[in-house]
């Protein structure tokens, strides 16, 4: 009699050829991109997702051939190998991230040690984006990806939903970052701070993030768990956001399907507000409630205490969901852009303070009888310290968007 464990196990399984026959269909177009492409920059991208594709291939072909008669997806466990998996790759990313901004650093510093005219793809240019998305979205991405896989399995009291479609988010991802990567380095992008990839490499993060979007509601479908706990809020806050933001803002269309190059469909101020819209929400849901998701999953566990307020981290959650989008236009202070948009935007950053700020105390006071943690458990402490600089962050953040104030540094380094 075939059980429900059965059932789930072999559509598991079946999971691993939906997978393998996707990527490999991928595969097959970037080969036909590669043959008749006569842009040397698609080309070499073209060539590097097919060796992606190709090292995907054989590994999951090794990975299924050993299997023999175990179950790779024993529902009665939570799949944390690929959790793992993801701590890794945050490590790496984020060092090499790191690194890369320790080189645009010394070629500010000393221009005439460290720049290098004859070898283009070692211009400030190119690495300054290599360095700026290494780390938000390479470090960051896996971060968030590693910990809301964890997160959702324990709160749901279940398996991660999809067999193998969980990996392909993984390993899909990684791909993202290496055509980016590469890209930015033949110069191939779409000059659009923070969303410089262009439209082949948008395109492919767009099935991955849908995939991953469909695996996170998998998971909370069958979840034991009567509650849907606030974390995986958040978590799929960002997961729904950055889809939207993502998509509407690299809406382009290609001058060839075998070449790198498209025409953005926003022009002049319509694209500058579309961008900074994207931009400033990237922050909002990529680095802010993602990362809060984590704090209201680890703080209460590793101090081993209820949220200080559930009540207040809904309010939190829901006033940062309602308010955040709408600031993006404080980003265009003193441009072309209608002073009443400007005005939109400088009103709803002021209105974010408070969620920001109730969010950091409901994260601190769940210390509350456990401020002993503080000395005698670092990873508290850091996340403590993660906490003020969150709350010295969404303090400065209103502030600045206040144009009289903006005035003192507008144009500066001091904004990024």
């Amino acid at each position: 009699m075939m059980t429900p464990n059965s059932i789930a196990s072999n559509s598991s399984r079946g999971s691993i050829a939906t997978v393998s026959v996707a990527v490999a269909i991928f595969g097959v177009l970037a080969l036909i991109i590669a043959g008749r492409t006569i842009d040397h920059a698609m080309s070499i991208q073209a060539m590097t997702f097919i060796a992606l594709v190709t090292a995907f291939l054989v590994g999951t072909g090794m990975w299924a051939g050993n299997l023999l008669d175990r179950n790779p997806f024993d529902e009665t466990k939570y799949e944390d190998t690929l959790v793992k998996y993801g701590v890794f790759a945050s490590m790496f990313w984020g060092i090499a991230g790191l690194l890369v901004g320790v080189v645009i650093a010394l070629q500010l510093t000393f221009p005439n040690i460290f720049y290098f005219p004859e070898w283009g793809w070692t211009n400030f240019g190119r690495l300054r984006p290599l360095h700026t998305s290494a780390v938000i979205f390479a470090f960051g991405g896996n971060v968030l990806l590693a910990t809301s896989f964890y997160v959702v399995q324990r709160t749901c009291r279940t398996r991660i939903a999809g067999g193998m479609w969980p990996w392909f988010v993984f390993w899909g991802y990684q791909f993202f970052i290496v055509l980016a990567a590469t890209g930015y380095l033949l110069g191939v992008t779409q000059s659009k701070e923070y969303a410089e990839p262009e439209w082949y490499v948008d395109l492919w993060l767009t099935i991955v993030w849908v995939a991953y979007l469909l695996v996170f509601l998998g998971t909370l479908w069958k979840r034991k768990e009567p509650h849907i706990y606030v974390a995986n809020w958040f978590y799929l806050s960002f997961i729904v956001t950055i889809a939207m933001l993502h998509i509407v803002n690299n809406l382009s269309v290609p001058v060839s399907w075998t070449g790198t190059k498209s025409v953005q469909v926003f022009a002049g101020v319509q694209d500058a507000m579309t961008q900074w819209w994207y931009g400033h929400n990237a922050v909002g849901f990529f680095l802010t409630t993602g990362f809060l998701a984590i704090m209201y999953y680890f703080i209460p566990k590793r101090v081993n205490r209820p949220v200080y307020s559930y009540r207040l981290s809904i309010v939190h959650f829901w006033s940062l969901i309602f308010i955040y989008i709408w600031a993006g236009p404080h980003h265009l202070h003193y441009t072309a852009l209608p002073q009443w948009a400007q005005t939109l935007g400088m009103t709803f950053s002021i209105m974010l303070w408070m969620p920001s700020w109730g969010g950091m105390i409901n994260g601190v006071m769940t210390l509350s009888g456990a401020w002993d943690k503080l000395r005698t458990d670092p990873v508290v402490r850091m996340m403590v310290v993660s906490l003020a600089f969150y709350g010295m962050a969404t303090f400065e953040g209103p502030l600045m968007s206040v144009r009289a104030v903006n005035s003192l540094s507008h144009y500066t380094e001091w904004g990024i």
